[in-house]
C-alpha cells in the first residue's frame, strides 16, 4: 500500500474516533443548554419547583423549566438537572439534583401552551425534540458500522470496501450536524414559549460543542476514507492495465 494512502487511513481512523467519543459523551452529558441564575443562597427550593421535588416534574414542562431557570440548570438530551442549596446544620450545601428522560416523555406531544395539556399540540417542537433525540443515536450507529466495514476491509487485504465506511460517516455527519440544528431550533421555539426571565442567562454548554465539533470531523472522516479507497483503485487499475499492455 502507498504511503499516501497508509497516512490517510490512519488520519481518518482518528478521526472517526475522536468523533465517537464527541458523539457519545455529548448524548450522555446533560450540558446541552445551561441557565445561569443568581446565587442560589437566596431562593426557596420549594417555591423555585412549584411547591413541589424537582424529581417528580418529569411531564409538567411549563414546570420543570421554571426551575431550570432559577436553579441554575442544566438541558441535555436525556436528562435535566438543578442546583439547589440544602441548609445544614453547620454550613450551606449545594445540591445537583437530576432527572433523566424516559423514551415516553421523549416521545411526549409539546403543546402551544406548555404546561397547558387542553392546548393544540406543537407539532414542529415535537418533530424537533424528537430528531434530536433520535439523530445521534443513528450517527453512532452509523459510525460503528462503519468500524466494522472498515475492520472486514482490513482483513480482505482491499482498501475497496473503505469507500462503504466513507459514506456510513458522511451519513453520520448529516445526522450528527442535524440533530444540533434541530436543538438549536427546538431551543429557539421553546425560548419562545417561556420566555427567559431577565435576570437569568441561558447559552449552549459544552456538550452541545461537542456535537458541533465532531461533524466536521466526521465529514473530514468520510472524505479521507472516500479519496484513498477511490485513488487507489484507480491507480491499481491503471497499473493493471499497464502490465497487460
Amino acid at each position: 500500500m502507498d504511503n499516501r494512502f497508509a497516512t490517510a487511513l490512519v488520519i481518518a481512523c482518528i478521526l472517526s474516533v475522536i468523533s465517537t467519543i464527541y458523539v457519545a459523551v455529548s448524548i450522555g452529558t446533560n450540558f446541552w443548554y445551561e441557565y445561569h441564575s443568581p446565587s442560589p443562597l437566596f431562593q426557596n427550593v420549594s417555591e423555585t419547583t412549584v411547591g413541589g421535588n424537582f424529581t417528580e416534574l418529569f411531564t409538567d414542562e411549563k414546570s420543570y423549566m421554571n426551575a431550570l431557570f432559577h436553579s441554575n440548570g442544566t438541558l441535555g438530551l436525556w436528562r435535566r438537572c438543578i442546583t439547589v442549596s440544602r441548609h445544614s446544620p453547620s454550613d450551606i450545601v449545594f445540591i445537583t439534583e437530576c432527572v433523566s428522560f424516559s423514551p415516553s416523555d421523549q416521545f411526549m406531544e409539546k403543546y402551544t401552551d406548555p404546561g397547558n395539556h387542553t392546548s393544540r399540540p406543537d407539532f414542529h417542537r415535537t418533530y424537533l425534540w424528537r430528531c434530536q433525540v433520535l439523530l445521534p443515536l443513528i450517527s453512532l450507529g452509523l459510525m460503528c458500522f462503519g468500524a466494522l466495514i472498515g475492520i472486514c476491509a482490513w482483513a480482505c487485504h482491499s482498501l475497496y470496501p473503505t469507500i462503504g465506511t466513507g459514506v456510513l460517516h458522511f451519513l453520520a455527519g448529516i445526522c450528527t450536524l442535524g440533530s444540533v440544528a434541530c436543538y438549536a431550533a427546538g431551543v429557539h421555539l421553546l425560548h419562545q414559549k417561556l420566555p427567559v426571565p431577565e435576570n437569568v442567562q441561558g447559552e449552549f454548554g459544552w456538550s452541545f460543542c461537542l456535537a458541533c465539533v465532531s461533524a466536521p470531523l466526521q465529514f473530514m472522516a468520510a472524505a479521507l476514507f472516500i479519496w484513498a479507497a477511490c485513488t487507489n483503485r484507480k491507480e491499481y487499475t491503471f497499473l493493471k492495465a499497464y502490465r497487460v499492455a
